[in-house]
């Protein structure tokens, strides 16, 4: 379907800003788990599951994409994602109990989730290759700067307000989205009907299965219980990745996997995404252990490293469209390698400025690779292959992204902060070995 360009800006601003406005409740609510604790009179590891929940049932519905793009019409998915969150979003607001938060958060964590992976499709689907590097670049935008955004929104928000004052804000925003997208939101990929595999769904529960393994395993690292479910959810995802690779059609292509570029591009976008979301979890607790800053000025001292990265997405995606994405994604790595050098060489641990600019170098370093990849990936693909594509990297990517943050808790533990700065510096240079393999490509070729 091709759209105007009028019509086209109006349909990508509506659709990213409801992304964006759901992004950051993926991270807003770290900043509040105290004021939940007090609120509810429950231990910090139950108020967790209000993000360990959220990003589990976003992880297990991911899969499902694909399969409801080409069943559902784009326009109809997009206002019932957007009304499935709101409805979330008032459920939690006047929640009796932190049960009925729970239901609420979920609710939060499906429609991302479907969101994720569907948003960068059908914005794949719509741009011309040549214009993919800067149009997903500021997909980048999108998602790099909610997640360093959510806890700043928090954070001030909580200085005036109550915890509910997080939800409304979710709730005005979204609400004058979903007015917004019933008239410039347009259904731009053909369908496709096929059979809803229900026995792919259930053996993707494995994916719940291995985050809660994951998320536990610092907690409860000798539980005989926590090991069986390991085994249980490999054998679901064993079973899940045969039935893809043998059944026709799948639920999720797989086989892609094997296309050369996109394995590489699903690693490095993963690799990248794990360095982004580490900073935004240990950087505050760095500022606020080794330096002593408040935690809402540790939540701010994220700004900087924030709005940079946001300025470069653009721009990185640019420059990959006129030089190629092999040598944007070798900047990148570069930043990367940098930044968590200077921060475990650092001989001034406790100045702020070195710290923020530290960050600052290793955010810009997550702008030349992570949407590059993802583009370079898609590029690699078929059309109709895409938006299995953009399902398989939102998936692995939030699942690396997870197991990059219990990594990082684990070797932290008291105050390891420079174990946490090896660990990320042998990882780049692990992406630095992938990013040499890639074949490279201009997209106007």
């Amino acid at each position: 379907m091709h759209l105007e360009k009028k019509q086209q800006n109006w349909f990508v601003f509506t659709l990213l800003l409801g992304t964006f406005t759901m992004s950051i409740s993926q991270s807003a609510l770290s900043t509040a788990y105290p004021t939940f604790m007090k609120y509810f009179n429950l231990p910090a590891s139950t108020i967790a599951w209000l993000t360990t929940g959220f990003m589990l049932i976003m992880c297990v519905v991911m899969p499902l994409s694909p399969w409801l793009l080409n069943n559902i019409k784009f326009k109809n998915l997009y206002l019932s994602l957007l009304a499935i969150f709101l409805i979330g979003t008032i459920i939690i607001i006047w929640a009796p109990s932190f049960p009925i938060v729970m239901l609420g958060r979920l609710m939060e964590g499906f429609s991302v989730g479907v969101l994720f992976p569907s948003y960068q499709s059908v914005i794949l689907e719509i741009t011309p290759k040549e214009r993919r590097g800067a149009t997903m670049g500021t997909v980048g935008l999108v998602m790099g700067s909610a997640l360093a955004v959510g806890p700043i929104v928090s954070g001030i928000l909580l200085q005036v307000f109550n915890w509910q004052a997080i939800f409304a804000f979710f709730l005005i925003l979204l609400t004058v989205v979903l007015v917004i997208a019933t008239q410039t939101m347009v259904s731009p990929m053909k369908l496709k009907p096929s059979s809803f595999d229900f026995l792919s769904v259930f053996l993707s529960l494995g994916i719940i299965g291995l985050l809660y393994f994951i998320n536990e395993l610092p907690k409860q690292g000798g539980d005989l219980t926590l090991w069986v479910i390991l085994i249980i959810s490999l054998g679901l995802l064993y079973f899940f990745v045969q039935r893809q690779l043998h059944s026709e059609p799948p639920l999720l292509h797989l086989d892609i996997l094997k296309v050369a570029n996109f394995d590489l591009g699903v690693a490095l976008t993963a690799i990248s995404y794990m360095s982004l979301i580490t900073i935004t979890v240990i950087m505050p607790l760095y500022y606020q252990q080794i330096i002593g800053l408040s935690p809402l000025w540790s939540g701010l001292s994220l700004v900087p490293a924030a709005a940079l990265l946001s300025w470069l997405n653009r721009r990185s995606g640019k420059m990959a469209d006129r030089v190629g994405f092999k040598r944007v994604m070798l900047i990148g790595i570069t930043l990367f390698i940098i930044g968590w050098g200077l921060l475990l060489v650092n001989p001034f641990t406790h100045n702020l400025w070195i710290a923020i600019i530290a960050s600052m170098i290793i955010e810009s370093g997550n702008a030349f690779v992570m949407m590059p990849a993802t583009t370079l990936g898609a590029n690699s693909l078929p059309n109709e292959r895409i938006p299995h594509g953009s399902s398989i990297i939102a998936t692995f990517r939030q699942i690396m992204g997870s197991t990059a943050v219990v990594i990082a808790t684990v070797i932290l533990g008291q105050s390891n902060f420079k174990g946490v700065f090896l660990f990320f510096l042998v990882l780049e240079l692990l992406a630095l070995y992938f990013a040499l393999q890639i074949k490279d490509t201009k997209s106007n070729k």
